[in-house]
């Protein structure tokens, strides 16, 4: 019954221009429900219109109402204190009494968005439009969300990954991979030339660990996941067997790699190997640190936007 008293008698209702010809997005709430989110790109203008309406036939009395574009990294171990990268605003109304519907629109254009939108396990980066109320009692603020996908493209280099590793006098192999750049839909093509086997080896596993790290020490938080496993060798490899690797990114849910992000946050893919003996021993190239990446780090990225439209299978 408390509710009812103090909940707000003002619907407030945002819709985006275009957003049934944009490409959608499923992102969590914070209820952990999913909402469909339209995708804009770097240098797209954000346009539509805002709905207000008064509940009951009563009249709203407000002092003043605004709309606001915002980029915002929301750190989960630090709730409650959001770090707005991106904040534009437009007045919608001055103040004054408001006593039937009225609908205003509004248009940000030609908008900067630097980073790429993610929603990771410790941090999100999110793109959204914020209408705001103010009321001499409580302010009400209606919220939607906008994806943003980036195409910036890196450097030309992208030359092979090689490297050698081994446990002396008993195993002797020799890494190598196509590239360390590669996008979304990419293929990621390899071989390993066993040059010493003096272990058992029962059979070889390649995994793509994603390693998500938040905050700066001594407040961070690194996590890690197994994005995919799967066996690449069944059976003793003997000295000078090649083993060859093809691995289609396409199926799997990646984004692009993050470095450092407005100094935040930082999410970065990589390449692990391993082995496995008889006795059921592991053999692997540990796991980088935040400070040291290791030489099967790969960044990831979008392809070149598509010259046309909206609706590319990019995510």
């Amino acid at each position: 019954m408390a509710a009812y008293f103090f909940a707000s008698p003002i619907d407030v209702d945002i819709k985006l221009e275009n957003e049934e010809g944009r490409k959608q997005v499923e992102m969590k709430s914070d209820k952990e429900k999913t909402v469909s989110c339209p995708v804009y790109y770097d240098g797209d203008s954000v346009a539509g219109t805002v709905a207000i309406r008064v509940r009951d036939g009563k009249k709203l009395q407000h002092d003043g109402i605004k709309v606001e574009f915002v980029g915002s990294i929301e750190l989960f171990y630090d709730r409650g204190h959001h770090h707005e990268f991106l904040s534009l605003s437009q007045e919608l109304a001055a103040p004054g009494e408001m006593r039937q519907a009225q609908t205003y629109d509004f248009n940000f254009k030609n908008v900067e968005k630097q980073f790429e939108s993610y929603q990771g396990i410790n941090v999100k980066l999110r793109y959204f439009i914020r209408v705001s109320i103010s009321r001499r009692m409580a302010d009400v603020a209606k919220e939607r969300d906008i994806w943003v996908h980036s195409f910036r493209l890196p450097a030309d280099t992208n030359a092979t990954i090689k490297m050698e590793v081994g446990i002396e006098d008993c195993l002797h192999i020799e890494f190598e991979y196509n590239k360390s750049k590669y996008h979304l839909k990419d293929v990621i093509v390899g071989k390993i030339y066993f040059l010493l086997v003096r272990i058992k080896i029962k059979h070889m596993e390649l995994s793509i660990i994603r390693r998500e790290t938040t905050g700066s020490p001594p407040n961070q938080y690194i996590e890690s996941e197994t994005i995919t496993k799967f066996e690449i060798m069944d059976g003793a490899p003997v000295r000078g067997e090649t083993i060859p690797i093809r691995l289609f990114l396409g199926g799997f849910d990646l984004t692009p790699t993050f470095r450092d992000i407005n100094k935040k946050f930082s999410t970065r893919y990589h390449l692990n190997l391993v082995l496995i003996d008889e006795e059921n021993r592991r053999y692997f190239k540990q796991q980088p640190s935040a400070s040291q990446p290791s030489p099967f780090t790969l960044l990831l990225f979008y392809g070149p936007r598509p010259a046309h439209g909206r609706n590319c299978d990019c995510a």
